[in-house]
């Protein structure tokens, strides 16, 4: 019982393309982590500070910590925006040929 943590299955990561190079694959993955932390900031937004709050200090690092988030959750694997916006990319750079 010390161990309470319960085992979810994680949901398969949507597949980037290969083509359109590390440049382009880089920006959709920042694309989508800047994305994710404009949606976590406006949660942060939408939610009262409760009895625990962290005060000042808290209210001034929401954005950082929003931001943080945002990173870290499109680094393991995102919502699935980074493969379509690489597609896009890849279309946008296939007609400037």
């Amino acid at each position: 019982m010390d161990d309470l943590r319960i085992a979810t299955p994680a949901a398969p990561a949507p597949r980037m393309p290969a083509a359109g190079g590390p440049a382009a694959q880089k920006t959709a993955k920042d694309f989508e982590a800047v994305f994710i932390g404009q949606m976590t900031q406006l949660m942060f937004e939408s939610v009262g500070e409760g009895e625990f709050s962290g005060g000042h200090g808290e209210q001034m690092f929401r954005g950082v910590l929003a931001e943080k988030l945002g990173g870290a959750i499109a680094e393991r694997g995102g919502i699935g925006l980074a493969p379509k916006v690489l597609e896009q990319i890849i279309k946008l750079q296939e007609g400037n040929k």
